[in-house]
């Protein structure tokens, strides 16, 4: 397995942060993010629930989130120089199927094509900005049985409320994880939700259950520092709760869990972030000043540079 340099991956901007991007002409109405539809469009009810969605669909030989067609038509481009390409830091999406059919009980229909290619991109490009990691400036979408999976020891899955894992999909994962991988799963409400993510996570670590990761631990101590688990919402939501107050997408889903797997010396494999959306706020960071302001500036970028900073310098 390919790991990136810990000397590349030194905090730089720690007393700038975003100060410095948006001097810069980037965030809400800048260089990107702003624009129409998403990647998945959503129906919402009255009050503000989602109540049905639409995936993006994407061919198998669709490999990196510069194939998929942006939201915004206006996407951050950077380079490495020659010397760095291959000591990068790749962001790489897992490719997955739903639970076959998604019944009833399971509210939401979103899928592995969750926010992509937009959130994927800007995390990167924001990651090469705020730190001083060389990141890869295509990412990767990866099926977990792919030979290359070896090459990505940084996994994130989008949406995994209705994931569905095979013997071969579990078999492979396990054998990554313990290798020295890392899988971050984001997006996805509720109980129900989380019932059949923890289900799906027992096939691949029957052995070992998820725990709540303290505020104590390093991670939330490194470029940035994080003192609540804050709830991170979609686009609706987070603009509207300047008046109405509602973040969260279910009435179950009140609080914000990060929940974790470690292997047998400690070292996190799976971190899963329930019941908050901090793809919407790396995709649509470009739409709404407030949105910006309160939840990818406040939220979404500073847990995502985290937790990519820590897990590949331990």
């Amino acid at each position: 397995m390919r790991f990136i340099p810990t000397r590349l991956i030194a905090p730089l901007l720690l007393a700038l942060g975003f100060a410095t991007a948006l001097a810069q002409g980037f965030g809400p109405g800048g260089g990107f993010g702003g624009g129409g539809g998403g990647r998945r469009w959503t129906r919402w009810d009255p009050a503000g629930w989602p109540i049905g969605t639409g995936e993006l669909e994407l061919g198998p030989d669709v490999k990196t989130a510069r194939e998929v067609e942006t939201r915004t038509g206006d996407q951050p481009v950077w380079t490495n120089s020659p010397a760095f390409l291959k000591d990068v830091f790749t962001f790489a999406r897992v490719r997955y199927d739903k639970r076959p059919p998604p019944g009833p009980w399971l509210p939401r229909t979103g899928g592995w094509t969750t926010d992509l290619p937009d959130s994927d991109i800007n995390l990167a490009f924001r990651l090469q900005q705020l730190t001083s990691m060389r990141v890869d400036d295509a990412g990767r979408i990866i099926r977990l049985t792919d030979p290359e999976l070896v090459d990505y020891p940084f996994l994130f899955l989008s949406a995994p409320g209705a994931i569905w894992f095979t013997d071969a999909e579990a078999t492979a994962l396990r054998k990554h994880l313990l290798n020295g991988g890392f899988l971050l799963m984001d997006d996805f409400w509720g109980e129900a939700e989380w019932e059949n993510c923890a289900t799906e996570l027992k096939k691949v670590f029957p052995e070992r259950e998820f725990f709540e990761l303290p505020l104590s631990h390093p991670l939330y101590h490194g470029v940035f520092e994080i003192k609540a688990k804050l709830q991170c919402a979609n686009l609706h939501l987070g603009t509207t709760s300047e008046q109405t107050g509602v973040t969260w997408e279910r009435p179950d889903a009140h609080e914000v869990h990060h929940r974790a797997i470690v292997d047998d010396k400690g070292r996190l494999m799976v971190l899963a972030l329930h019941n908050t959306d901090n793809g919407d706020g790396w995709e649509r960071e470009g739409d709404n000043d407030y949105y910006f302001r309160n939840f990818s500036e406040k939220i979404a970028y500073p847990l995502g540079v985290n937790i990519v900073h820590y897990v590949m310098t331990h």
